[in-house]
């Protein structure tokens, strides 16, 4: 029974979503729905796109593993990410009208810039779609009792996916994402309440986990514990700002109020409930303690701790709504990361080498989605790293590449296109060196070619910030140094106050003082 709910769920969505396509007329609609989604509905896509696999299964396993210290990443800096995007950027990156991040980057910094930037965007989405489609092959290997493989089932999902992404875009992943944040609140709503009543109630379960040290929050009073926690805050807060999903869902909104208003309430909504999968699966310890012992258990995966706990103490109704909740937010997720790095390479990679006119990029996109979806699908079925780790890797790349240049362009008028370049070098070099070098044993390096060894020995004291936090650190000291350093590149000095205040604004300021 609960293997057929999951077939006729996954219909039903699938063709909500090709009826949602029926909008899509142009490459407006397809990357960012024609600018006309309402607050209701801006606010339910930024909510589902992040309620991910990582936010059912990936956080509550590293919740049991390593206590509210090890989920400071997700949901703390990523809610963090949506509610200072809608405070900081959401208002001055609506009102320049860009279809994609990559947009951004061109019109500030030029066409090097947006290269890079956008490379870089495209390669983290890697990471996290590839959490979603291996949690898909793990939910329909579940649900079938193991008739489905994970591999299969990555790959049914998988498609079925690209379907509705492929034809609707932004429009299918709007429209049914708001669907499945109802049945997301509603089902963990519903599942809590069953397995509260077995445990004992909320406040027995909470109580416990006090008791057991789970709510130890602040790291330890040591610079390397210090240095870690701050970055791995900082890799889901500020890595996560640069990338095309949170951009399409600040200019798909109908008024630059929603933008704002739909990004901080969806984060907030994000944050709350991000701790109801953490809040079942703590409840397996006393409910089924050898659900927990066994899967936390060396050779075990933490991540079927909730999944089993459902399946071997939950009601068919409990079952089916748990499952169909956990399906919404996997869906939601993947078909929004499928669609963004899509959307911005095929813009700002593909456009600029093969000119297109819109029916050709509107084209070109469905194109490249399908494409993307099957490298991806690939990359999930070949990695061995857990859901949340692949989400928190991901946002690495643009932490280091992507986030300075985005930050100082938005609010640093002295920020040029060779500060940006500065910034992406300095940032990516150091944290790809740090990253390499930090499986490598002394005896290894010294085996490295004659003056590289000495490199890496030299910056290998770096590696108590960790790679990303050392990457951060060199990113902005690229920016400032390359910003204020004599200009190399051709820089336009007017691009910023273009960017910020629109072309009517700057043909009026040149005017005022003699300009033509």
């Amino acid at each position: 029974m609960l293997l057929w709910f999951v077939v006729a769920y996954w219909v039903i969505s699938v063709a909500i979503g090709l009826w949602a396509s029926l909008r899509v007329k142009n490459t407006s609609d397809f990357a960012v729905a024609g600018r006309q989604l309402p607050f209701y509905m801006v606010t339910a896509t930024v909510f589902a796109t992040w309620f991910g696999s990582e936010t059912v299964l990936g956080i509550p396993a590293t919740f049991l593993k390593e206590n509210l210290h090890g989920v400071v990443a997700d949901p703390f800096g990523s809610s963090l990410c949506l509610i200072l995007v809608g405070i900081f950027f959401a208002a001055p990156l609506y009102r320049m009208k860009l279809l994609t991040i990559g947009d951004f980057y061109k019109r500030r910094y030029g066409r090097g810039v947006e290269v890079l930037t956008t490379i870089a965007i495209v390669l983290s989405y890697l990471g996290w779609v590839g959490a979603q489609i291996s949690a898909l092959g793990l939910v329909f290997n579940i649900v079938s009792l193991g008739s489905i493989s994970v591999v299969t089932g990555m790959w049914i999902g998988s498609a079925t996916i690209l379907v509705y992404t492929f034809f609707g875009g932004m429009w299918a992943v709007a429209i049914t994402d708001f669907i499945q944040m109802i049945i997301i609140v509603l089902g963990m709503l519903w599942i809590g309440g069953e397995v509260a009543g077995q445990a004992g109630g909320v406040g027995t379960v909470v109580q416990h986990a006090v008791d057991h040290g789970k709510f130890d929050f602040w790291p330890k009073a040591t610079f390397p514990e210090i240095a870690a926690f701050v970055a791995a805050w900082c890799t889901m807060m500020f890595g996560s700002m640069p990338q095309q999903d949170v951009f399409q869902r600040v200019q798909s909104a109908k008024t630059e109020k929603i933008a704002v208003w739909g990004s901080i309430l969806g984060g907030s909504l994000y944050f709350i409930f991000a701790f109801v999968p953490m809040f079942l699966a703590y409840s397996a310890t006393l409910i089924d303690p050898k659900i927990v012992e066994a899967n936390l258990a060396e050779g075990g995966d933490p991540q079927m701790i909730l999944p089993t706990l459902v399946l071997n103490h939950a009601p068919m109704i409990a079952q089916i709504l748990f499952f169909g909740a956990l399906l919404s937010a996997i869906k939601s997720c993947a078909s929004a990361t499928l669609l963004a790095p899509s959307v911005t390479f095929t813009e700002n990679i593909l456009r600029e080498m093969f000119p297109m006119n819109d029916k050709q990029l509107l084209r070109a996109m469905r194109m490249v989605t399908l494409v993307f979806t099957v490298l991806v699908t690939l990359y999930a079925i070949n990695s061995d790293a857990s859901i949340f780790k692949m989400v928190e890797n991901a946002y690495q790349v643009t932490l280091v590449s992507a986030f300075i240049p985005l930050a100082c362009g938005v609010y640093w008028k002295r920020a040029t296109n060779q500060g940006a370049l500065f910034a992406i070098f300095a940032g990516t070099t150091l944290w790809l060196a740090l990253t390499f070098s930090a499986t490598m044993t002394p005896a290894e390096i010294h085996k490295l070619p004659s003056g590289l060894d000495w490199l890496i020995m030299l910056i290998q004291p770096l590696q108590v910030f960790t790679p990303q936090g050392a990457g951060l650190m060199a990113s902005a000291l690229g920016m400032i140094i390359g910003s204020l350093l004599p200009q190399m590149f051709k820089h336009d000095p007017d691009a910023h106050h273009r960017l910020r205040h629109g072309h009517h604004a700057h043909d009026s300021r040149r005017k005022a003082v003699g300009g033509h």
